[in-house]
């Protein structure tokens, strides 16, 4: 089918589930939407959020022109940020809690899910555009320098913040990042609501810090929060919005920020079988719904349309998907915590990964490889 004989409708559609795969399935979800449309392929149009939308239009190809990103070959990698923005606190920025990075060696024929911790201490580069020159700190500060707009302090830009978060990830990893989206907390509430919850299977017993039962915040008291803790045992569960936000947060429980690192990674590829398992893209009213949801909650940034992305990525076979947990530990002197930062068995997985071994050098840690 040629793509400018679909209906301008089914293409904005098909566009909006790959504007949710970018974000809530970074990883395998961007891999399926060939298989779940059949042979149906979207035209370009722009993605929801998006600071720097690309043109509605996208020319005909001839019928027999090369599909979308048939020339996308790998390595892909692609940035996945959730974004504490504290919407109801005028003027707050962004803080990258949650960063994940997708790679996809070349050949297209396998995927590796990572998370880097949102304390870890990196150097992140000078950044004239915010009027930042540039230090060691944590990791998080990266999308918060990057967002400041000189002359316009309580006007944070959070696409301004990932060009900086990216940068940084890329020094740090070696990787070209080469696309990648921002969801918010809210943003993250609402995609699991709209799919209708999501089943997790809870590694360990998770009591909230900021949660009561009945979905309500906790009564701020000194030195924390009061009143009663929603709970999360372990076992397979079933968590709707709010539920599967607070538990991807969590981190002081036992494995502090790696362990939360973890169920952020469980959630995404949750939420990937969950679109598998409805077939969502062949139901119009449902990802209209979704995308709806989303609003501006989602950024996408990227040089790529993300149309491209995910018609490259549509051969990757979903048992390929590797969850990958980077061990670490904290940095400072006595009681001076300054941050954290990747064991040397964490950071050689980087280097392996970087050279193609990657598979060789998880099949010697296989303790780095995410269960569940």
């Amino acid at each position: 089918m040629v793509l400018g004989s679909m209906a301008p409708r089914r293409r904005w559609l098909l566009l909006g589930l790959t504007a949710l795969v970018a974000v809530a399935l970074i990883a395998a979800g961007a891999v399926v939407v060939t298989r779940l449309t059949g042979d149906e392929k979207p035209a370009g149009a722009p993605v929801t959020g998006s600071p720097t939308p690309s043109p509605v239009g996208t020319p005909t190809p001839s019928p027999t022109g090369p599909p979308p990103g048939a020339d996308i070959t790998g390595p892909l990698n692609l940035l996945l940020v959730g974004v504490d923005t504290r919407v109801s606190v005028p003027g707050w920025e962004p803080h990258s809690d949650a960063v994940l990075v997708l790679h996809v060696p070349k050949g297209l024929d396998r995927a590796y899910l990572f998370s880097l911790p949102r304390d870890l201490v990196v150097d992140i580069p000078a950044f004239p555009k915010a009027g930042y020159k540039g230090g060691k700190t944590k990791l998080t500060h990266a999308m918060s320098f990057g967002s400041r707009v000189p002359g316009k302090p309580k006007q944070p830009n959070t696409a301004q913040g990932y060009e900086l978060l990216r940068s940084t990830v890329s020094g740090y990893t070696g990787l070209r990042i080469d696309a990648g989206a921002v969801l918010t907390f809210n943003g993250f509430d609402r995609l699991v609501d709209a799919l209708g919850g999501v089943d997790v299977y809870v590694d360990q017993r998770v009591a909230s810090l900021h949660r009561r039962p009945d979905g309500k915040y906790r009564e701020s008291a000194p030195g924390g929060y009061t009143g009663p803790q929603q709970v999360y045992e372990k076992g397979q569960r079933h968590l709707n919005g709010w539920q599967a936000l607070d538990y991807a947060r969590q981190r002081y429980i036992t494995g502090g920020d790696y362990a939360r690192q973890r169920h952020q990674q469980q959630l995404v590829r949750a939420l990937t079988r969950k679109i598998l398992d409805e077939g969502l893209a062949k139901q119009p009213e449902r990802v209209d719904q979704v995308v709806a949801a989303l609003g501006d909650t989602l950024v996408y940034v990227g040089g790529r349309r993300i149309v491209d992305i995910a018609y490259a990525l549509s051969g990757l076979p979903e048992n390929t998907f590797t969850l990958v947990g980077l061990p670490g530990s904290g940095v400072g002197k006595g009681s001076a915590y300054r941050g954290e930062q990747l064991t040397g068995e964490g950071r050689k997985f980087l280097t392996e990964l970087r050279a193609g071994r990657a598979d060789a050098y998880l099949s010697a840690h296989p303790n780095l490889v995410v269960k569940n």
